[in-house]
């Protein structure tokens, strides 16, 4: 009787050792789960804030400014414009502005 009794104590040992094993390994699964969890709350608000800063530097407002101040261009007048149709459609190659019906 001594020995099944000394064999079911070393078996109780062994699984309560396997649970504090795991329950181990969960805790510190769950740290890491967290930290990640944050990683992407802080990577999501810097993509929020790097999306508004392009669309703030790529505003049509601020390209034609630049453009003008630094690259000093200008925009054209209509004398210089040319329209060009595509290929296939029926219309002549290119149309002057002034040559264009507009509805």
């Amino acid at each position: 009787m001594t020995r099944v009794n000394i064999l079911l104590t070393l078996i109780l040992v062994a699984c309560a050792l396997s649970v504090v094993t795991s329950q181990h390994e969960a805790r510190k699964l769950f740290v890491e789960f967290e930290k990640e969890q944050d990683l992407a709350r802080q990577l999501a608000v810097e993509w929020d804030q790097l999306r508004l800063e392009q669309s703030t530097w790529a505003t049509h407002a601020r390209i034609e400014k630049i453009a003008i101040e630094q690259l000093l261009m200008q925009v054209p007048d209509a004398s210089h414009l040319r329209v060009l149709v595509p290929a296939g459609s029926g219309a002549s190659d290119v149309v002057r502005p002034a040559e264009r019906s507009e509805p």
